[in-house]
């Protein structure tokens, strides 16, 4: 009686880890060019 039911749907879970993981990698992406284009534009501001 103390059991609690499993939730169904396994097999959404795993999408739902892989739509993270791709958003997680998105945001990754996204904010190492934003540094990178900072330090460009730093390396630029210094050479002039």
């Amino acid at each position: 009686m103390t059991d609690k039911p499993k939730p169904k749907g396994g097999a959404k879970t795993p999408q739902s880890r892989e739509d993270r993981l791709k958003a997680a990698l998105k945001a990754n992406m996204a904010k190492r060019k934003a540094q990178t284009r900072a330090r460009k534009s730093a390396a630029a501001d210094e050479k002039e």
